[in-house]
């Protein structure tokens, strides 16, 4: 995972994803023949060189001001996990060649309010998405995580990897763009963790979907939302999930999933437990 190369990846994504128009820009018409913003369009609206601004996106800025970056992502319209983002590729901290971590263990806090919600699905996810801990509500959604080895209780492998999954999530595409959104993040927090980046590896090799959606470069927090389920037992599942981490602890997540309450998500939900915990 190189810094340089996903700083010019992303840098020139983003440019391509605008059109003129998008940024108040003239547009004269005839064949444009880069996709989206020319580097000169980008440079303008930043303040900068055109000179400079390609150097920037080639890498070849050693240590790019935060104004500038700043400025470059107030053009590129980026949100704000894309413009840390931007800031990280562009100034990475000093690098040191990592050893293989121990798998994250979860924090017994967790795992207590794990215990304590009993009707609503929920997972301890660590920072690479590793499955840390489950309860027996996720189970009845999700599958038995506790069937898989260790080193496969990941939330995006399974995504990719699992052909289960694609029944399961009713809007696959859109969950697995998001997991890669989380990946480029974490990757461009943690350039020289190797386990991340055999993660990567072992997902560009087994997914052409996971490579089609890496090359776009999308970058996003995992926070909250909402995710519909092809469940064989309850049918659809229409579930809001939220993303909460200690804040003295950043790198666990806990994420749970609820429906409204009244709707037939609700009732297919309550149902399916009950009919899981009698089996």
């Amino acid at each position: 995972m190189n810094p340089t190369t996903a700083l010019s990846d992303f840098l020139r994504t983003r440019r391509a994803g605008l059109r003129p128009e998008d940024v108040d820009l003239p547009d004269y018409g005839g064949r444009r023949r880069v996709a989206g913003l020319r580097r000169e369009e980008l440079a303008h609206l930043a303040g900068v060189s055109v000179d400079y601004y390609t150097r920037l996106e080639q890498g070849r800025v050693g240590n790019p001001s935060e104004a500038v970056l700043d400025a470059v992502a107030r053009a590129l319209r980026l949100a704000p996990d894309e413009s840390g983002h931007l800031h990280r590729l562009a100034r990475p901290a000093g690098r040191t060649r990592r050893r293989p971590a121990a798998r994250q263990q979860p924090r017994p806090s967790l795992l207590r309010l794990l215990d304590r919600l009993d009707h609503v699905p929920a997972v301890v996810m660590g920072h690479r998405m590793d499955i840390l801990a489950w309860n027996r509500a996720a189970s009845a959604v999700f599958g038995d995580y506790g069937a898989l080895p260790p080193e496969h209780r990941n939330i995006a492998r399974i995504t990719f990897l699992d052909p289960a999954s694609r029944d399961l999530f009713a809007d696959w595409a859109t969950c697995a763009r998001e997991n890669v959104a989380f990946l480029h993040l974490e990757a461009g927090r943690r350039p020289d963790d190797p386990r991340l980046a055999e993660l990567i590896g072992q997902l560009c090799l087994g997914s052409r979907e996971f490579n089609t959606y890496w090359a776009e470069h999308p970058v996003a927090d995992k926070t909250s939302g909402r995710k519909r389920f092809h469940h064989p037992v309850a049918g659809l599942l229409d579930l809001s999930y939220d993303t909460l981490r200690p804040a003295d602890d950043p790198d666990q997540a806990l994420i749970t999933y609820t429906a409204e309450p009244g709707t037939p998500s609700d009732d297919a939900l309550r149902l399916l437990l009950s009919w899981s915990a009698s089996h």
